[in-house]
């Protein structure tokens, strides 16, 4: 038993030396800055969560990740076994936080109570022609030019020092459950995808990725869901243009079926743009996958470490 169970991500923090170059890109993003009266930046999504990305001055670095709770009793739960405080959360939003320090080293956020503001319409998907089937006529497909509008954050991946440990850390407090075991050999597990367990609620296929890694603890990436592929793609199109540096992308991904289109920020953060993923219940079974499988695709670029002479 779990000391609660987390309903999602909630934000991810980084510090950077200038927060007007961070601004420039999360517009490129597709995420709609903003700045509190401390001066902090925040990066909001259309899906009416208070912020999805912060970032205060200081050398470049990844600061914390943030997950939600169901309300003040988890926090106080937490906080109790924990030996830790629920203190008022000073951010957009509001509400209360938990701050805790995994065995990495990585500041973990668990927040409750945040004021959430209006979900913004769904941008319309278009009705698509195929070879079974062609329900638009007489209609033509026109994809405004411009970033994607990133909705939510969907996960992030966390690269640690001993993936049994840190598993076990994360499943002790959160209740996550494993959806996909990565093994580097038959039995040698070196990482997993969680999910939040929300019952029969479907539930993203991975709201955090655990991977132990050769270089030690680090920040790998976050993940933010757009509204569609042509969302998505306009967006390719609109970072490409706007000159910032792509890490990898278009493709499938294998585990968790996503669209995927991956984006560095100004200081090498990897963000990522995704759609259309898997969702499970909690009934649903954990499945095994080996490490050409984490990396591979089902279509679309190839990742730089399957390329030929390519590096991470």
């Amino acid at each position: 038993m779990s000391l609660i169970r987390i309903e999602d991500i909630s934000h991810v923090r980084f510090t950077a030396p200038d927060l007007g170059e961070m601004e420039r890109f999360l517009v490129s993003f597709g995420l709609s800055p903003f700045r509190d009266d401390a001066g902090r930046l925040f990066g909001r999504g259309s899906g009416g969560a208070p912020f999805l990305h912060m970032t205060e001055v200081g050398e470049p670095g990844f600061a914390a990740i943030g997950f939600r709770a169901s309300g003040l009793a988890d926090l106080e739960v937490l906080a109790a076994a924990e030996d830790a405080r629920v203190e008022p959360f000073s951010a957009p939003g509001g509400g209360s936080v938990v701050r805790l320090t995994d065995p990495n080293g990585f500041r973990v956020e668990v927040v409750a109570g945040q004021a959430f503001g209006t979900a913004a319409p769904p941008l319309p998907d278009a009705v698509r022609n195929t070879a079974s089937g062609r329900p638009r006529i007489s209609s033509r497909v026109r994809v405004e030019a411009g970033p994607s509008r990133v909705v939510r954050l969907g996960h992030a991946v966390l690269e640690v020092n001993d993936f049994r440990a840190s598993e076990a850390w994360y499943k002790e407090r959160f209740g996550l459950l494993t959806s996909d075991e990565v093994e580097a050999a038959p039995g040698v597990a070196i990482g997993a995808f969680f999910r939040c367990d929300r019952g029969p609620t479907p539930t993203d296929h991975h709201t955090l990725f655990l991977l132990q890694g050769p270089g030690g603890a680090r920040f790998n990436h976050a993940a933010f869901e757009v509204e569609n592929l042509d969302d998505l793609m306009r967006g390719h199109a609109h970072l490409k243009a706007d000159g910032r540096k792509a890490a990898w992308g278009v493709g499938r991904h294998i585990l968790g079926s996503q669209v995927f289109d991956y984006w560095k920020d100004p200081w090498g953060h990897e963000l990522e743009h995704w759609t259309d993923g898997d969702l499970f219940t909690a009934d649903d079974a954990p499945g095994k996958a080996s490490f050409a499988e984490l990396l591979g695709v089902q279509w679309g670029a190839v990742h730089p470490m399957m390329a030929e002479g390519g590096r991470a």
